[in-house]
């Protein structure tokens, strides 16, 4: 006798079901699995790559250069050499900028704003998965609906209420209006109905814990995949962001973005030096893409299939 008919026999015809569609997505995963990309597939994802890190590259090359070869041929080399780390050099110690402080900003910024988004985005995202209210469902709409508001819309009444406080200039007015993310409260909410069984909340609630303990215990280890992949994304938003922080900011308190921008010169740009401070800011992003790129991906596929 099947396992199937055994179930259906014992828990009733809805359990035999369930189980039995358990089986049909169990099978299909696997043999999901199974299959291996062909060639097209390796050659799609080789023209992808090449198409993402030619920009990269075409920066290593005229930070390798000089002003006087980049205006005589648009691409002077074909490999980069050592004289780039002299643009480092020049970058780091250059009097116009104060590089130090802008890398301490850009830190600052960076990482407190990711690890708010993501607390809060795990919390609302809780909240709207797993537990019933009065208007979830219109709230989250709400919530989702105001992505579709432009940035700029709001530019002009957050620079006045910086101003009103006494905030501009301070590092403060970039982080504060970046502490919750309303893409990051439908990441967490679409990853949490999902990966996260109504079960292990009910079991936890039996056990006698509380509700911020059934947060803590429960919902955030299984939502630990798709947290870290939204704080690396929101650490990388925040790290390149250019808009708003050279509104609110100046060049006393600058973050690396505005950094960048202060190498050009009025009358005269010198492109090899600008193009070895965008690879220099740009490199600790690649640092930590090498190191945990891998294994958040990982995460994420294995919550997936988890799911």
């Amino acid at each position: 006798m099947s396992s199937i008919a055994v179930t259906a026999q014992t828990a009733g015809k809805g359990a035999a079901m369930a189980a039995a569609r358990r089986r049909d997505s169990g099978s299909r995963a696997a043999r999901a699995a199974s299959r291996r990309p062909g060639r097209v597939t390796y050659a799609l994802l080789g023209v992808a790559l090449v198409i993402s890190a030619f920009p990269l590259y075409f920066t290593l090359l005229l930070g390798s250069s000089d002003p006087v070869a980049i205006a005589q041929n648009p691409v002077p080399q074909w490999l980069p050499d050592s004289s780039l780390f002299q643009q480092f050099a020049t970058v780091i110690s250059s009097s116009q900028i104060n590089f130090a402080k802008a890398l301490w900003n850009s830190v600052v910024v960076s990482v407190a704003v990711s690890a708010s988004v993501v607390l809060f985005s795990t919390l609302a995202g809780y909240s709207f998965a797993k537990l019933s209210f009065r208007g979830r469902g219109p709230l989250l709409v709400f919530v989702v609906a105001t992505m579709a508001v432009p940035t700029q819309l709001g530019i002009i009444p957050m620079y006045i209420l910086m101003s009103e406080i006494g905030w501009i200039g301070k590092v403060q007015a970039v982080v504060v209006p970046a502490l919750v993310a309303a893409f990051g409260v439908f990441w967490m909410t679409q990853y949490l109905s999902e990966a996260l069984p109504y079960e292990l909340i009910e079991a936890a609630r039996v056990d006698g814990a509380s509700m911020l303990r059934t947060f803590w215990s429960v919902a955030l280890p299984a939502a630990r995949p798709a947290a870290a992949m939204l704080g690396l994304f929101t650490f990388v938003q925040q790290w390149t962001n250019f808009f708003w922080p050279s509104i609110v900011l100046n060049q006393n308190n600058p973050t690396l973005p505005l950094v960048v921008r202060s190498l050009q010169a009025t009358y005269f740009v010198d492109y090899s030096l600008v193009m070895g401070g965008i690879f220099l800011v740009t490199l600790p992003l690649l640092v930590i893409f090498a190191v945990v790129g891998r294994q958040l991906v990982a995460g994420i596929m294995a919550g997936a299939v988890k799911g």
